[in-house]
């Protein structure tokens, strides 16, 4: 019995395997993926843009290529769906981004989103938090694999103290806001818009803010349909290019059709698309510095294993030529 139960898990680990190594995205005769899969999160405003007016829809009808969105919550479930082969393009933070590569994600970023200040630390007034010292032994809800979850780690090394010295509660961001409010939890390592909308709807205060301690938004791709598919990648990148360029010249539209698709107040949408620098979409030197420094943090917190090399996986991870040839044809 024990033997027929260990070949039944065989044979589902290797039909699970033969799933996972299938890519979604078959050439056709002309070389062409049947169907692009791309995600879309509210925290990424351009994906937003890019959904709404049909962009890559139109960059690849001709080709008879499908586009197909899917909704992430966080960069953990935009990870997710990249590891586990659901999309070939997912919205991260770039120091989730590290982690899921440091644990074998098959993942390069190959463009900047925005550098956004999308995460804080956050209690109610009446609290009595007003440090990060003041966490001690406290409650704090925070996503796991998320930017908010590492802006914590940082900001509680930053202030002498690590993950042992407070519990961390593993909610997803909305939940989390929700457990704060409710007094569930003593402080929330928080995400827009929901952060935003604590701040107008409950008065809750970002005790603790650190612009530097926010890591960029990532568009990531999976490393096989890159391989396959380079011509491609450059395609997406001009259609975000364009997104981008619109939230750029349109920045009360931007904040309208976010404020319409997170199904948020717009004076919260406004607070999250202030909060965002649209500027800069090539990758480089600077997301490479902020990554290997949030490496380090999660290294001594054993949520990186201390021997692995966090600049060679950083290198690994950020794939600027893609970009460059991408937006240098514009």
């Amino acid at each position: 019995m024990k033997n027929t139960k260990i070949k039944l898990l065989g044979l589902a680990a290797a039909a699970l395997l033969a799933l996972a190594g299938c890519s979604s995205s078959n050439a056709d005769e002309d070389g062409n993926p049947e169907k692009i899969r791309v995600d879309y999160a509210h925290y990424s405003p351009t994906s937003l843009v890019l959904k709404k007016f049909g962009w890559l829809e139109e960059e690849f009808e001709e080709d008879g290529i499908k586009v197909e969105w899917a909704f992430s919550q966080g960069s953990n479930k935009a990870l997710e769906f990249l590891n586990s082969n659901s999309v070939d393009f997912g919205s991260a933070a770039g120091a989730a981004s590290l982690m899921s590569k440091a644990n074998g994600a098959p993942i390069q970023n190959v463009y900047i989103a925005s550098k956004p200040e999308w995460t804080a630390l956050v209690t109610d007034p009446d609290s009595g938090i007003e440090s990060v010292e003041d966490l001690k032994g406290k409650k704090i809800a925070a996503t796991l694999g998320t930017d908010p979850y590492i802006f914590l780690l940082r900001a509680l090394d930053e202030a002498g103290l690590s993950a042992d010295d407070v519990e961390i509660v593993n909610l997803q961001h909305g939940d989390g806001a929700s457990s704060l409010t409710t007094g569930a939890v003593d402080a929330w390592a928080g995400l827009d818009p929901h952060m935003a909308r604590l701040e107008v709807e409950s008065g809750s205060e970002l005790f603790y803010r650190n612009e530097d301690f926010n890591t960029y938004s990532f568009l990531n791709v999976r490393e096989e349909f890159a391989e396959k598919y380079p011509e491609h990648v450059g395609r997406v990148i001009k259609a975000y290019e364009k997104a981008r360029q619109w939230v750029l010249d349109n920045p009360e539209e931007a904040a309208e059709l976010l404020a319409e698709e997170a199904e948020i107040p717009l004076e919260v949408a406004e607070i999250q698309m202030e909060r965002n620098d649209f500027s800069q979409p090539v990758p480089g030197d600077a997301q490479r510095e902020a990554l290997i420094e949030a490496g380090r943090i999660l290294q001594e917190g054993d949520v990186i294993k201390p021997d692995a090399d966090v600049e060679k996986l950083t290198d690994e991870l950020i794939d600027p030529a893609f970009a460059e040839k991408a937006i240098g044809e514009e």
